[in-house]
């Protein structure tokens, strides 16, 4: 099945998947539905947040990167209504972000709410992103 997810810098070097982070878990958000997912990122835009582009990709590979990574893949369905305040992070980013993590070898600790900290491999994560598309 082909989900929406946020992506930032399409094509380019510093290209990188949009997360959040929920209880020190990185989530990465998939949306069925394209409105959804527009949605949220007219809402990133609003609190002055880049703006990412919304790209299909099969969840499979969505699923088997996340794995890698050592992150959770979150499928947002069409209609989804939250029922806790973590819910609500998956229709509704954080109201605040953390510092932009610049590709300078910043650890873990310092990442953006928002972008995944840059993997060690980070050539083999560009060519498994690059099968994506």
């Amino acid at each position: 099945m082909l989900v929406n997810v946020l992506l930032y810098k399409v094509g380019k070097e510093e290209e990188g998947i949009h997360s959040i982070d929920i209880k020190g878990k990185t989530i990465v958000l998939m949306f069925e539905d394209a409105d959804d997912a527009e949605r949220y990122c007219g809402l990133l835009e609003a609190q002055d947040f880049p703006k990412p582009s919304v790209e299909k990709i099969d969840q499979e590979e969505i699923n088997l990167f996340c794995s890698q990574a050592g992150y959770e893949a979150r499928l947002v369905v069409k209609g989804f209504l939250p029922k806790t305040e973590e819910d609500r992070l998956l229709i509704s980013p954080p109201q605040r972000n953390l510092e932009e993590n610049v590709c300078s070898g910043t650890s873990p600790n310092n990442q953006q709410i928002g972008q995944s900290p840059i993997p060690d491999d980070l050539d083999e994560v560009r060519k498994n992103l690059e099968k994506l598309l």
